[in-house]
């Protein structure tokens, strides 16, 4: 089974985005935990990063 590389997948696992971004998987559990968070998808207790909406928000914030 070929493996998909992460900047094609439509949604990332925390550690995948936190590989993605550079950014802690602590930090992105904070920013996710966010009411209004609108990159993160649910899947029962999984919280997967929706990495088209998330590469927006990385592009429009000054310092996370």
């Amino acid at each position: 089974m070929k493996e998909v590389p992460i900047w094609e997948k439509s949604n990332l696992s925390l550690e995948e985005a936190a590989a993605y971004s550079r950014i802690g998987v602590n930090k992105l559990h904070e920013l996710t935990n966010e009411k209004n968070c609108r990159f993160v998808l649910w899947i029962g207790n999984k919280r997967l990063i929706k990495r088209r909406l998330f590469d927006q928000y990385i592009e429009q914030e000054h310092s996370i």
